[in-house]
């Protein structure tokens, strides 16, 4: 809706993607009709524009929403190929549209402008327009616009990729087992890059190149690294239909992000510091807080979800940055001797910030020792500077 004057609502989400769709659902979930809504976002999203992948125990409300989900994942290197299962967790894709149209359902005030400035009073929080115009004015905001972290990091790497959702005539796919990571795609000179594959059916997939490095590709060399890696895969592309492409890129940094800047207004998604910083995964923080806000609006209390991650695994993923930054340890024995000697649900909660200070402390026994110590020491003499 245009907005003539400024709405008066509890609750303010600026920006509508993902974060604000899990929190809109979360909410819709709990039938809070006395809590009133909007969603301030120059676009109405909706259709296929991003896939999410995440682990995590079946039987969520977010079930109906799948397009596939896998209890048994491949992790391969050159020397070979890991099954691994996931029990009692499992791998799941999660397509855009559905959620989306999900969080529409929700009622709220849609205010179809691009936000600026967001002021908290201390009693209130005035969302207004670019051109200075209030468009909104709410008891709490969640504000999950992209932005910087508080300040640079010491080390500063992207998770870049490009995905090809490939179409076949015949079956080419393996649709009960999906590929986390397939580390034989070349290696760059310093980052980490892998592949995967999310099968819908044995002729519908996402295959995906990926690339933990410091700073992104030129357009082309993502397509022929797309090329290369369904070439080991034995796909013929030239026999497919490419249905949709997907690109990324995410920050991973062990620079802070600023949660909370004021009293009343709350930051989600990678702005308030729900991607990981070792991997650039985010799903799952930002589904953990949508229900976290949704639960405490029910239950009469402020939305402030909690941190999206244990401080110590902030700092683990610091150490494991610099390591990889710094050439201490090589990318693909790191990830591949990470699985195998620990149970993959292990591993994955671990990337969720789930695992307890014992579980954290096996994991850490489980790395090359010498290098992550050296990497340790590094970081904490750059922390004192």
């Amino acid at each position: 809706m245009p907005v003539s004057s400024p709405v008066d609502v509890d609750l303010v989400l600026v920006g509508g993607g993902g974060a604000a769709s899990l929190v809109l659902a979360a909410l819709g979930r709990k039938k809070l009709g006395g809590v009133r809504v909007a969603v301030v976002d120059p676009v109405l999203k909706r259709g296929q524009d991003r896939t999410w992948a995440f682990w995590g125990p079946p039987g969520t409300a977010l079930d109906p929403l799948l397009s596939a989900a896998w209890d048994d994942v491949d992790v391969v290197t050159p020397a070979g190929r890991r099954v691994l299962s996931l029990q009692p967790l499992r791998y799941a894709m999660l397509r855009s549209a559905p959620l989306y149209e999900l969080a529409a359902r929700t009622e709220a005030v849609r205010v179809t402008a691009a936000a600026g400035s967001v002021t908290d009073d201390g009693e209130r929080v005035v969302v207004a327009g670019e051109d200075g115009t209030p468009l909104v004015r709410a008891s709490w905001a969640l504000d999950s616009r992209p932005r910087p972290p508080r300040r640079a990091g010491r080390t500063n790497w992207l998770q870049h990729f490009r995905g090809w959702w490939l179409e076949a005539d015949r079956p080419v796919f393996d649709a009960g087992r999906a590929v986390l990571m397939d580390f034989r795609t070349p290696q760059p000179a310093r980052g980490v890059s892998f592949g995967y594959v999310l099968p819908v059916s044995d002729r519908f997939a996402l295959v995906e190149y990926t690339e933990f490095s410091p700073a992104r590709l030129a357009s082309p060399a993502y397509d022929r690294a797309l090329r290369g890696y369904c070439d080991l895969l034995g796909l013929n592309v030239a026999e497919m239909r490419v249905r949709e492409v997907e690109d990324g890129v995410i920050p991973m940094t062990d620079g802070p992000f600023e949660p909370r800047p004021s009293p009343r207004v709350i930051r989600l998604g990678t702005a308030g510091g729900a991607t990981r910083p070792s991997t650039g995964f985010t799903f799952s923080a930002m589904l953990r807080q949508a229900d976290q806000i949704a639960g405490a609006l029910a239950a009469g209390q402020p939305p402030v979800p909690a941190p999206p991650y244990p401080a110590r695994h902030l700092w683990m993923d610091a150490v494991q940055l610099r390591a990889l930054d710094r050439g201490l340890v090589d990318g693909v024995a790191f990830f591949d001797r990470l699985f195998d000697r620990n149970p993959a649900s292990l591993v994955l909660r671990f990337l969720d910030g789930t695992t307890s200070v014992a579980e954290d402390l096996r994991l850490m026994s489980s790395t090359p020792l010498l290098p992550m110590m050296r990497a340790a020491a590094g970081d904490a003499i750059a922390r004192l500077r």
